[in-house]
């Protein structure tokens, strides 16, 4: 799942859930009774509260709720056929149980425990589930911590995937105790946040994650707030034309069987899968009516659009007589998500587990399956979310001898046909006859996890306006192209947030991006300063990870520390422990002759000042505006000050300090919290 580029989208609604909002007269006239998915069986309510509990009823009648702590509340249903009531909670504790009345029935809830929730959410960094993405995402320590993750009063709740261009009433979700089943599939850095929540609190701890990888900030936001950015103008526009649409679209996909694949587990989970597709590999095969696709690309950017599901690729290649019945060496670059590849319609190899999307495919063809000078090569590619298909570089697309890397390239027009599409979690099937998909109802605006308000519409209005104390988040890279806009949408989405839950100024506890080579054209030095710049919001608080990012993985492994620094904050912030909980944060700049020296809060106990393995980390600019880098020995600790200068610069005028996409972490307090990149100066 790619986590930067803007091509990362994937699965959405629920289908049976979608077609339930089609027609609310409809759903009025029916006597039907139900809650919020959020509303069930161990889920954690925030203590001391008045915690709204919400569901649809037959209108005009009664809705009446009793607590085994003897807590009461009622409401009528209303027109609509939607109900809410205010319930007020003890001090943290539990189980308990909720006895909801509603025209003659009775429904109970269990297992209910009253303590301190939080919703976590972002991109994929939060995503990452404690189990990783191997082989080439992992958690460190992983296998040992998941071990040991049997916390029956820590509860998750994991929002499944779903946007959509209308605000949603429900989602796809249950709340399960913590424990080593539960744990491995639930985000790494929440799970972390929460533990440490629980070892110091002692009380229940809900956690509720409504994550999508490679998403941006504009998808988390709602149309109303988003309307004023003058910039999503058209784009609100065309996705008001298109409800009508996207309800066809899901009205269309009922005629197909489908795979229930959140029925499925573990890393067979992608593994056999039928499709109605067992001939296309075949050399007979007939695939003259397919459509033709020049590769290396994601599929995204094609007329294919934002498919989630499954793509057939077929071509045909002549190769030397000399290399007949010798063995030869299929190279097809990265493939995103999953693979299964055949040579003459023998299956040659296969990458058939999560988190392989940036794995290169080479596979060993045998001489005895290599018995003609024409070659006929066939991949299925399954995406289950983000950019899909064969995207590498053309020169990594290859057919040549073992003993040579010299041959042919595969690089350019291949046949492809989609099969399936992937929705809500659910495969449907259309097999390979009739180029099935071609029929698929289209929509004004190309629809996806990354379109703006999709996934506030899909993940969030579902879970306002349940009870949390507050929000951690990890989101950003998907931005980084454009860190101007996103100094407006990221302070824009916490005050939609805090407004749509009503409880306040909640706390919103956020991770700055990690180091990462987004490429000599990407500044995300930029992204981290506009990250930097909403601390001046109130009741905010910024976990930096400086010191753990990986320059070559867009997921660090350490997710361990990620999430006990956003502890600290809340530790600290929320409920006034006595932890640190900040790096230094550079405050203020004065010019000497020869130096600048820079005061920083949080550093009250003084400054630490660390070898860098690429040098000190700062640079300094005189009146010609050119950033040289600080040699070690220029930067003097002075307390919570630092004293700045350089040898070829007479009269520095500004300072920078880790201000690149890959810097090293120098300045800490003495806490051992690293301070995140800044500047002293707002030149272009």
């Amino acid at each position: 799942m790619n986590t930067y580029h803007s091509l990362q989208r994937a699965t959405v609604l629920c289908l049976a859930f979608s077609l339930s909002f089609l027609s609310v007269s409809a759903i009025s006239q029916q006597r039907v009774f139900s809650v919020a998915p959020l509303i069930a069986d161990s889920m954690v309510l925030q203590q001391q509260s008045n915690v709204p509990l919400w569901g649809r009823g037959t209108p005009g009648t009664e809705v009446r709720l009793h607590t085994t702590w003897r807590a009461t509340a009622a409401t009528s249903v209303n027109p609509d056929s939607t109900w809410t009531l205010k319930l007020r909670t003890p001090k943290a504790g539990g189980p308990y149980e909720l006895a909801i009345r509603h025209d003659g029935t009775t429904l109970t809830i269990k297992s209910v425990l009253v303590g301190e929730v939080w919703l976590c959410s972002g991109q994929s960094n939060m995503e990452m589930p404690l189990a990783g993405w191997p082989p080439r995402d992992t958690i460190l320590c992983a296998a040992e911590e998941i071990k040991h993750s049997s916390f029956p009063a820590i509860r998750l709740f994991n929002v499944r995937h779903a946007f959509s261009v209308i605000p949603e009433f429900s989602c796809d979700g249950s709340w399960v105790e913590c424990s080593p089943r539960s744990s491995r599939d639930f985000s790494a850095t929440a799970y972390f946040f929460g533990k440490k929540l629980y070892e110091t609190l002692h009380v229940p701890i809900g956690l509720i994650q409504s994550t999508w990888g490679g998403t941006p900030a504009e998808s988390w936001i709602s149309a109303q707030f988003l309307s004023r950015i003058s910039d999503y103008d058209t784009t609100l526009q065309k996705l008001r034309g298109s409800a009508d649409g996207w309800r066809r679209i899901l009205s269309w996909l009922q005629q197909y069987p489908v795979i229930d694949m959140r029925q499925r587990r573990g890393e067979s989970k992608w593994k056999e899968l039928s499709f109605k597709d067992e001939e296309c590999p075949s050399r007979s095969y007939d695939d003259t009516e397919w459509r033709t696709m020049r590769l290396p690309t994601l599929w995204e950017a094609t007329e294919v659009g934002n498919l989630d599901g499954v793509v057939w690729y077929r071509k045909q290649v002549t190769i030397p007589s000399d290399w007949v019945h010798k063995n030869l060496v299929l190279e097809l670059g990265p493939i995103d998500d999953i693979d299964a590849t055949f040579i003459n319609g023998a299956k040659i190899g296969g990458h058939e587990a999560e988190g392989m999307w940036n794995m290169d495919r080479v596979y060993q063809v045998p001489g005895s399956i290599n018995d003609s000078t024409i070659v006929q090569i066939a991949v299925r590619v399954i995406d289950y979310g983000g950019g899909g298909g064969i995207y590498g570089d053309a020169k990594s697309m290859s057919l040549h001898p073992k003993e040579s890397e010299n041959g042919v390239s595969l690089a350019g027009d291949w046949r492809y046909l989609p099969v399936a599409e992937y929705l809500g979690g659910t495969l449907f099937v259309f097999g390979p006859k009739g180029n099935q998909y071609e029929t698929r109802p289209r929509l004004p605006i190309d629809l996806s996890a990354n379109t703006p308000t999709a996934l506030y519409d899909g993940m969030i209005s579902p879970v306002v306006p349940y009870s949390i104390r507050g929000v951690i988040w990890y989101q950003g890279e998907s931005n980084v192209g454009n860190p101007k806009l996103y100094k407006k949408l990221f302070p824009l989405l916490i005050e939609n947030w805090r407004s749509d839950f009503k409880t306040g100024d909640f706390p919103f506890y956020y991770v700055q991006i990690a180091p990462y080579d987004y490429g000599a054209a990407s500044r995300s030095q930029n992204l981290r300063e506009a990250q930097t710049s909403a601390l001046s919001l109130k009741n905010t608080g910024m976990a930096v990870t400086l010191d753990i990012g990986n320059p070559k993985n867009i997921h660090p492994a350490d997710k361990q520390d990620v999430g006990e620094r956003l502890s600290m904050w809340a530790l600290a912030k929320t409920y006034k422990k006595n932890v640190a909980y900040s790096g230094p944060i550079y405050k203020s700049m004065k010019k000497r002759t020869g130096s600048i020296e820079l005061l920083f809060d949080h550093a009250e106990k003084g400054l630490v000042l660390t070898g860098g393995a690429h040098g000190s980390g700062f640079q300094v600019a005189g009146l010609d505006h050119v950033f040289k880098e600080v040699p070690p020995g220029w930067i003097k600790v002075l307390a919570n000050k630092l004293v700045v200068s350089h040898p070829d610069v007479a009269n520095p005028e500004a300072v920078r300090y880790a201000f690149s996409n890959t810097p090293d972490a120098t300045l800490f307090n003495t806490d051992g919290l690293p301070a995140p990149s800044f500047r002293t100066d707002d030149w272009e």
